[in-house]
């Protein structure tokens, strides 16, 4: 159904609803569901093992569909790609052009261009084929089994870096991909050592509130983060998930959350 929380966040919505009969009403809420099938349907295997990597993530939507971007490739030369990333608003429209990045990405990866540009390109495109006020902030970064990862930020939430009980963030290189059709991007280096881990998430983690309208801030992810540091993939993120839930208490969620954990594991 229409959601509660939809409907007390924008009233408009239910004069909307108002104005429907109960069969229009269904068809929507049919169409709805079926957009979110979809949408789960691009999304990567929940847990993945390659090459010495274990990466989990958690995906939920704040109404049916999501504008969360979130994929894992293994490309033809072994290196795997992990994308996380959140396009600019929310419900159907979002849902749209974060199947727009999930296509972009799946075609360009196989082409073999440096991390920048593959970006660049996906950036391009990207403007091109949307509206001026539509655009999304990424985190596009590959690994290989030496341990080596590549990272390019355009304009998303730091990546958060867990080694030897310490996190560091790496910062954003770029704006957001769709701002300017030939925006140039940088990426930066670096080697992990068995049990270090990387961990992405959105805004929807950092910025929940509490029942007296506090957020959560990436500050408190951070003392969680190298508390658990130890934890795999999927426990590090269930524990996440865990302490957002006893601070958040019940206050309904607006906006999109997803969180990935790429750790190394030899």
């Amino acid at each position: 159904t229409v959601e509660a929380e939809r409907l007390l966040a924008d009233p408009l919505v239910s004069v909307c609803l108002g104005c429907m009969t109960p069969a229009q009403v269904h068809a929507l809420e049919q169409d709805l569901e079926l957009a979110a099938s979809i949408q789960a349907g691009l999304l990567p295997c929940h847990d993945t093992k390659h090459d010495g990597w274990q990466v989990s993530y958690h995906y939920e939507a704040a109404s049916l569909v999501s504008g969360d971007y979130c994929d894992l490739v293994t490309a033809d030369d072994g290196q795997l790609y992990f994308m996380l990333g959140d396009v600019a608003g929310k419900g159907v429209a979002a849902a749209l052009l974060m199947s727009q990045l999930h296509a972009m990405f799946r075609s360009l990866i196989p082409v073999g261009l440096p991390l920048n540009q593959l970006v660049e390109r996906a950036s391009r495109v990207f403007c091109e084929s949307t509206l001026s006020t539509h655009y999304a902030t990424l985190v596009c970064g590959r690994a290989d089994e030496s341990g080596a990862v590549e990272i390019c930020n355009a304009g998303h939430l730091p990546p958060l870096l867990l080694r030897r009980g310490d996190a560091t963030l790496i910062e954003a290189t770029g704006l957001p991909v769709g701002i300017f059709c030939n925006e140039q991007f940088t990426s930066s280096g670096f080697r992990m050592q068995p049990g270090e881990t990387l961990f992405l998430f959105t805004d929807g983690l950092s910025e929940s509130r509490d029942p007296a309208g506090e957020e959560y801030t990436t500050e408190r992810l951070l003392s969680l983060l190298c508390q658990h540091q130890e934890l795999l993939p999927g426990e590090l993120i269930g524990a996440c998930l865990r302490d957002l839930a006893d601070f958040s208490a019940g206050t309904p969620k607006h906006d999109d959350l997803t969180v990935m954990a790429l750790r190394r594991t030899n």
